[in-house]
């Protein structure tokens, strides 16, 4: 579990970037993210990770204060997936880039293994093993940087903008890994994300930040209801979550709302 408790905070020199920010986020969600630039959102998810600590109020993980923690101090808690996936890779192999993180907790060989081959199998990278990281295709590298983070066995992933400059399949490839990861090993996953789409369809619960404050945190389909305005926080509502909301129907595909709307027409498909 991870918790805000009053957190405010403040590049140097700056104005202020999160005002008493307050959230609870509980074992096992699958978490939006939004706002937008400039919000604080990723500033509030590296407080997450004790990239950076709070001014003042508190960050707690599973119950504990992390003000004096780093980040390698959370690394079997916590895992980040940067945006940028070139900024990670510091190996010459896709294994031994997994396998970086256990090798410098000095666990033995074979459980190092045993590790990376369940990373890499749970986000489709097997058949990469040997492959020159720098290589592979943008949404290859996205799912080595998740295989990275959970090569440790974190109990929490946090993703910064996991599906920019991906084409449709991709995002969809990374998304249906991520749904996966949440349902079969119980991971919390927190998304930051501009893609309003794919947070609709995947996430179930949404936290909006604007200009540093917390202006919504509840069910991503309430959010997507039509009765907040989205535009006020620099968000837009999807076509798609615009014309379910009009006719009143809860759809996340094209094909799903038009099979809705030929049924309360009275119709059938």
């Amino acid at each position: 579990m991870i918790e805000a408790e009053a957190v405010n905070y403040a590049y140097r020199r700056g104005e202020p970037v999160l005002n008493d920010i307050s959230c609870k986020i509980e074992d096992g969600e699958f978490v939006a993210l939004l706002g937008h630039n400039g919000s604080g959102k990723t500033t509030l998810s590296r407080l997450f990770m004790a990239l950076v600590h709070p001014r003042s109020g508190c960050v707690r993980i599973d119950g504990d204060d992390i003000a004096k923690l780093e980040p390698a101090d959370l690394a079997d808690k916590v895992g980040y997936v940067f945006q940028n996936p070139d900024l990670q890779i510091l190996e010459e192999t896709v294994f031994d880039e997994v396998a970086y993180g256990p090798r410098c907790k000095k666990l033995l060989e074979g459980q190092v293994q045993k590790q990376v081959e369940q990373a890499l199998a749970t986000t489709g990278m097997t058949e990469f093993a040997q492959a020159y990281p720098r290589t592979l295709s943008f949404g290859q590298k996205r799912r080595l940087g998740v295989a990275v983070a959970l090569a440790l066995n974190p109990r929490i992933l946090i993703l910064d903008e996991i599906t920019n400059g991906q084409d449709k399949l991709e995002k969809q490839k990374i998304m249906e890994y991520l749904q996966n990861i949440n349902a079969q090993q119980n991971i919390t996953i927190i998304l930051i994300t501009h893609d309003m789409d794919i947070a609709r369809m995947y996430t179930q619960r949404s936290i909006v930040l604007n200009n540093g404050n917390k202006v919504f945190d509840g069910a991503t389909q309430e959010l997507y209801s039509g009765r907040e305005d989205l535009q006020e926080w620099g968000l837009h509502l999807p076509v798609l979550a615009r014309l379910s909301s009009e006719f009143q129907v809860q759809a996340l595909s094209p094909a799903e709302f038009c099979r809705q709307i030929t049924v309360k027409a009275g119709g059938t498909l």
